[in-house]
């Protein structure tokens, strides 16, 4: 976090000597070429009806929206801040959940250049998108609610489909084609900085590139003061009262991708690593201190008589690391269970050295999907999927002699998927096109027995943690699970004229739960507040027996445009009703599970996970026009609106983390090579919250954003203010602020309950791009 060598030169030196092994670009199949420099890329032509043309309401980001936010954050997920439907859960600085229409995490489906990548962590900090750096985004696709099934999968929300720069061809008779890029930004606010490389070079059948990143940011400040104390828990270390404790980050990936190309075949392989020395988390009781990721990704596209052919088979090692930042108490005294201020020595046998948490995981899949012409009008896709994937997840003894053993949170766990799909897509004439589809998956879950730091005692006197007694429980029990789910998928479109269009459509979903909601098995109040992947500062159980979600969703589009697309504007009202949506119940058996706990308004509690009927219903609404075309530039208008409401049916209960009504409106600008925007957000008051989760309300608030950009041919240069006017305010969708002091216990007093995570306060940005 110390770093003050400034853009260009030093990220770049940076890139080069901060990482240990090169890293992978390849392009993948499921991802249509969207090229960000002037390249020749060669692809496999298209099948008379494109596949995934247009059905689900697909929203893809395009090059100049990607462009003009790039320098403005580290956060791939929030490229997609300006798609209809989208929010974000707070996590780290590079590490946001995305959140289609209230459905956030594991219930949507995130393929990062084709592959299932999953979150390895009780937090659920390293999240797929986090591992594609901004600089190396080349297309963004997001399906909201009813998608293709050939898209979908072990999901009840949407798909998003993220790929990295193609690997570029040159024409025939170009000979060697060589193409690169060299940026650079920085950002006022958290004195965020770094860089990004790319280089490649080409003939008309090989392709090599490599990719490389890096960036870092101290903590941010938000627009004022939000708590009353400076206090870290750390002997001579303060933070100032407007100072987000624990938001701060470092990390760098490389990426080397070679292909192939002839006679309507294309073969890449990308290795990719991707290294997070530090990612601090200001609403989880813990912080990331080293995730490593490597990536192999082996991929066949082939162009037949009858269509299109595409296999890929992929591997992914994640090794994992979490303690308490900076920012966080480390050392705790025999007192910790009921003080928050025992002085404690390092060298004293009674003392724990914070609380070292490892994770493992595996990830071995393999897809292979066709599209086959069976008419002019006809497009049958086929397909299937396997996908083994084990996690351990382990915490170590502290240090100090605290425990005498290890606590397995998950234990050789392993969580295994099998699909096939059949999807037919037909025009039936030039006004009505029609998909449907259908979808199995069979997923496999097992785990091995558990213990506690020490396996031999329930505790005693204030200390009793029921560690022998949960284990021995969750022992006995048979824990293998195996679930079929079917996916189903209804589409229909109707063009009445050339200026609108008609989607509509149902679609029924099912996901199964992950490890960690079927798995953790502690009562005890300190290991499960650890076990929390939403930053609402609760502490969470699993529940073996929970089962899968199936989500049944009707949603139509409604499109209004000129013939030319100079204005448009869409309307998609949206319900989707859930069975066994896997929600959160106050826990009633085991060590924390008391009296208190299950009444009280006002502190952090110990939950369970549990199935429950919930529905969730509302509308996206998105436009854009040409506003006037004179001497002075061209402006033109777009925005969204948004508004979600969810419920759990069974107690009439908010259900976590809904975005409340908001709005998103930019007046642009664009004069030769100037590219302008200013931007306005407006959110409402968020009053209806989860109560089991005692889930904190926020007031509503205004934002303005200006960026500027200038392009020339081979370089470009932007400017911009977030946050304008240095607004405070609180990010509904940022959870309980645990991101200082004693966080190790359920209710420490600092920080104490309600107390949101603030938005960043004035942010100067700039940014810097080379081509050659």
């Amino acid at each position: 976090m110390g770093y003050h060598i400034r853009p260009l030169a030093a990220a770049v030196a940076v890139i080069f000597s901060g990482a240990a092994s090169p890293v992978a670009v390849a392009q993948t199949s499921d991802v249509p070429a969207t090229v960000l420099d002037e390249v020749v890329v060669r692809g496999a032509r298209e099948p008379s009806v494109p596949a995934t043309s247009g059905f689900g309401n697909p929203s893809a980001v395009d090059k100049p929206e990607l462009r003009i936010l790039r320098p403005a954050t580290s956060d791939t997920a929030t490229l997609m801040r300006d798609v209809p439907g989208m929010q974000f859960q707070s996590a780290g600085g590079t590490s946001s959940l995305p959140v289609i229409r209230g459905l956030a995490d594991d219930r949507n489906r995130i393929l990062v250049d084709g592959m299932d990548l999953i979150a390895s962590c009780p937090n659920h900090m390293n999240s797929p998108l986090s591992y594609l750096d901004p600089s190396n985004v080349a297309t963004l696709k997001v399906y909201p609610g009813i998608g293709p099934v050939s898209v979908g999968g072990d999901s009840i929300g949407g798909t998003i489909i993220a790929g990295g720069r193609p690997l570029p061809f040159a024409s025939a008779g170009q000979g060697l084609l060589t193409t690169g890029e060299l940026g650079a930004f920085y950002r006022s606010n958290g004195d965020a900085w770094g860089g990004n490389i790319y280089a490649a070079a080409a003939n008309e059948s090989f392709s090599i590139a490599y990719t490389g990143s890096y960036a870092e940011s101290e903590n941010y400040k938000a627009g004022g003061n939000f708590k009353t104390t400076t206090a870290t828990g750390n002997p001579g270390q303060s933070i100032p009262l407007n100072e987000v404790g624990s938001s701060a980050y470092k990390t760098w990936t490389q990426q080397l991708a070679i292909g192939l190309q002839g006679d309507g075949n294309l073969v890449e392989f990308k290795y990719t690593f991707v290294k997070t020395p530090e990612q601090l988390y200001p609403n989880q009781r813990m912080d990331m201190l080293d995730n490593e990721q490597q990536r192999f990704n082996l991929n066949y596209v082939g162009q037949f008589a009858w269509g299109k052919l595409d296999a890929r088979i992929y591997h992914e090692t994640v090794d994992h690391y979490m303690d308490f930042g900076p920012d966080k108490r480390f050392w705790y005294g025999g007192g910790m269970m009921t003080s928050v201020g025992m002085p404690c020595s390092p060298i004293s046998a009674t003392c724990a050295a914070g609380m070292p948490m490892y994770t493992a995981s595996r990830n071995t899949g393999g897809t292979v999907a066709a599209d086959i012409e069976l008419s002019e009008k006809d497009l049958l896709r086929v397909g299937g999927l396997y996908q083994h994937y084990t996690l351990d997840d382990w915490w170590p003894p502290s240090g100090g002699g605290m425990w005498p053993g290890t606590f397995y949170n998950i234990n050789d766990g392993e969580r295994n998927r099998f699909a096939l799909f059949g999807e037919w897509e037909s025009r039936l004439n030039a006004q009505w096109k029609t998909l449907l589809g259908a979808r199995y998956e069979n997923v496999q879950m097992d785990t091995g027995n558990v213990q506690g730091y020490n396996p031999n005692t329930n505790g005693m006197g204030m200390m009793v943690n029921n560690q022998q007694k949960d284990a021995a429980a969750f022992n006995a029990q048979d824990r293998k699970r195996t679930d079929d789910n079917w996916n189903l998928t209804a589409l229909a479109r109707y063009t009445p004229s050339e200026m609108a269009d008609i989607e509509f459509g149902a679609a029924r979903k099912v996901r199964s739960p992950n490890l960690y909601e079927r798995y953790t098995w502690s009562t005890w109040s300190m290991a499960a507040v650890m076990n929390n992947t939403v930053g609402d500062g609760n502490g969470y159980i699993g529940n073996i027996d929970l089962k899968p979600e199936k989500a049944n969703t009707i949603a139509a589009t409604f499109d209004w445009h000129a013939a030319d697309r100079s204005w448009e504007i869409k309307a998609t009202p949206y319900y989707s009703r859930v069975t066994d949506y896997i929600d959160a119940i106050r826990c009633t058996s085991g060590a924390a599970c008391t009296r208190n706990n299950t009444t009280t308004t006002n502190q952090f509690v110990v939950l369970q996970y549990a199935n429950a009927s919930a529905e969730l219903y509302g509308i996206d609404i998105s436009g854009q026009a040409a506003l006037a075309q004179t001497t002075a530039g061209a402006f033109g208008l777009r925005g969204v609106i948004g508004y979600v409401h969810g419920e759990n049916r069974d107690t009439g209960d908010g259900l976590y983390n809904i975005m409340p009504l908001n709005a998103r409106i930019a007046l642009t600008h664009r004069l030769g090579g100037w590219d302008n925007v200013l931007e306005v957000i407006g959110v409402t008051r968020k009053d209806d919250v989860s109560e089991v989760r005692n889930e904190l309300e926020t007031p509503g608030y205004g934002l303005t954003n200006l960026r500027l950009s200038y392009s020339w041919k081979q370089a470009r240069i932007d400017f911009g203010v977030e946050n304008l006017f240095d607004k405070f305010y609180y990010m509904p969708l940022g959870g309980a602020y645990v991101g200082q002091g004693s966080t190790m216990m359920l209710n420490p007093g600092n920080p104490a309950w309600g107390t949101g995570v603030p938005g960043a306060g004035r942010t100067i940005y700039t940014g810097l791009n080379l081509k050659f």
